[in-house]
């Protein structure tokens, strides 16, 4: 899972990890060329009293060391810079090994090779001890990592617990204090973040263990090349400064093999999220584009709705929401949908938009199924007002041109007329570049209800469905509203769902739903006489 996903996420970036593999390349080689030039340096220049040889082989290696830093600075430039666009938790994983593997991928084999192989080139049987302890620190590595996956696991989980309890408790601030919950709440976050710091801790303590583990490999190895390296030098089989060279390489080798610790540390996070991530992506939206989407409507059809023996079941739902539900609605006629809590309302609104598709029955818009339609020629033909009205975070204007961001400051204050937004919109000092928090949050319920009827009244659609959307108006403002519309609308489509029968009594039909069914469908006087459901909404 995980190669697959770098695969095909990194196919965009060839060109830049083909910049950075060549840098790291150039760096590497500079790397392992260094410590020849030190040996040479000090058997050809220092032993021998040459100050020219000196001094001409420290220019060369001043030059290698600036072409070195060069290449290691612009291969993490481009290997960050151009990688990182998202930083949640599970993608930060997956950025980490790839910025890591972009970095250290091409420089930490070459140099474990490279190393040995120059290593050898200075001394033969000091090279052999390589065999020893190269093994050994990939041994003492191999044991700590390969029990992290499990860990890490278990860590994203207790993430996830962690981050969903903390939404919760944010959105429903108002429900705790409520109820007086704080303490609860409070012994709940601290309990689940001990279950995440336990795991965490056991994760770290192994991760912890990793260093001291290399740095004893490698303080054995270095004193053990000094030792034997010293008897050597003793014999006269060994020049001071091949000694000196290896110990350089020995050091470029173990570090290579820490490098790629690090990498292989990160790879089993890094799987876990790419599992995740996986399942993300590999889920398929239940609102599939049209393979060949109808990109216009007739415009004298463009208001007609026909809803016919519309079923409707959530994924792993024992019984359906809506059952062979029917409606008709026509431009300049106000149709309202009346029910209890529970009876599909809303569900059968969202039909409409495609907010989900029908699983059962057909849905047409414009005398055309609602799945054939192109998703934008759609959206500016139904306009929808939810139950619960979000506003984004940014200013009035922004949000009004949500689904119009052609529109005229005009033509957002006459929306805003028409929602009874205008008066409470003017006497804020920046008028339509007043800022919106998250979700409107610095807004009453009713300004959001009256921007959310303004942001669909701009897009001037054939059909408008308004979910329930008056219920947090007074009964004056409600009443303007309600006649301002009835002229805006007037050429148009309306739906209108209501729990009130005193809500949508002037409404040209309705139709009565319970427990996802139609049981009734006509006028109010009609259905205050035949039907008993209705009745039962009051006055």
């Amino acid at each position: 899972m995980l190669i697959r996903l770098l695969r095909t996420r990194l196919r965009p970036y060839a060109p830049t990890i083909a910049l950075v593999v060549v840098l790291q390349l150039i760096q590497t080689l500079a790397t392992l060329y260094l410590p020849t030039l030190n040996a040479g340096i000090i058997n050809n220049g220092v032993l021998t009293g040459d100050t020219g040889y000196v001094l001409s082989t420290g220019g060369v290696m001043i030059a290698v060391t600036l072409l070195q830093i060069l290449a290691a600075a612009a291969a993490v430039f481009f290997g960050a810079s151009s990688l990182i666009t998202r930083t949640t938790n599970d993608v930060q994983q997956i950025q980490m090994l790839t910025v890591l593997g972009l970095t250290m991928l091409v420089a930490a084999p070459l140099m474990c090779v490279g190393g040995i192989v120059m290593a050898v080139s200075q001394d033969v049987p000091l090279a052999a001890l390589l065999l020893i302890f190269v093994p050994l620190l990939a041994g003492v590595v191999g044991l700590i990592v390969r029990r992290m996956p499990a860990l890490f696991r278990g860590m994203q989980k207790r993430v996830d617990q962690v981050n969903r309890m903390m939404r919760e408790q944010i959105t429903g601030i108002r429900v705790i204090r409520a109820f007086v919950k704080d303490e609860h709440e409070q012994r709940r976050y601290a309990d689940a973040n001990a279950e995440l710091m336990g795991v965490a801790l056991r994760a770290g303590r192994l991760m912890a263990l990793t260093m001291p583990a290399v740095v004893v490999v490698w303080e054995l190895a270095t004193v053990t090349v000094i030792w034997f390296g010293g008897h050597r030098i003793g014999s006269g089989e060994l020049e001071i400064g091949s000694l000196v060279a290896f110990l350089s390489y020995l050091m470029q080798i173990l570090m290579a093999v820490m490098m790629t610790t690090f990498l292989m540390m990160q790879v089993p996070r890094a799987a876990v999220s790419a599992e995740r991530i996986g399942e993300v992506l590999a889920t398929e939206s239940s609102v599939v584009p049209p393979a060949a989407p109808v990109t216009r409507l007739s415009e004298h059809m463009r208001g007609r709705l026909d809803i016919r023996g519309a079923d409707f079941s959530y994924p792993g739902a024992e019984e359906p929401v809506l059952r062979g539900v029917d409606l008709t609605a026509r431009p300049g006629r106000t149709t309202a949908v009346i029910g209890s809590t529970g009876s599909g309302k809303t569900t059968l609104l969202g039909l409409v938009p495609r907010l989900f598709d029908a699983t059962g029955g057909e849905v047409r818009v414009g005398g055309v199924d609602v799945r054939d339609i192109d998703p934008e020629v759609l959206s500016r033909t139904v306009g929808l007002v939810p139950q619960k009205p979000y506003l984004f975070s940014g200013t009035i204007g922004s949000n009004l041109r949500y689904g119009n961001p052609d529109a005229t400051d005009e033509e957002l204050w006459h929306a805003l007329d028409i929602a009874q937004a205008k008066g409470f919109v003017e006497a804020l000092p920046e008028g339509l570049d007043a800022p919106v928090a998250q979700g409107g949050s610095n807004l009453s319920g009713g300004q959001r209800q009256r921007i959310a009827i303004a942001r669909a009244l701009v897009v001037k659609p054939g059909i408008y469905l308004f979910d329930d959307s008056f219920s947090a108006l007074d009964y004056a403002t409600d009443a303007a509203l309600r006649a301002a519309l009835a002229r805006e609308t007037a050429d148009a489509t309306v739906v209108i769902v209501a729990q009130r029968v005193s809500t949508i009594r002037g409404a040209d039909r309705i139709v009565v739903l319970d427990e996802g069914r139609v049981v009734g469908a006509g006028t109010h006087e009609r259905l205050m006489r035949d039907n008993a459901t209705y009745d039962l909404g009051g006055n």
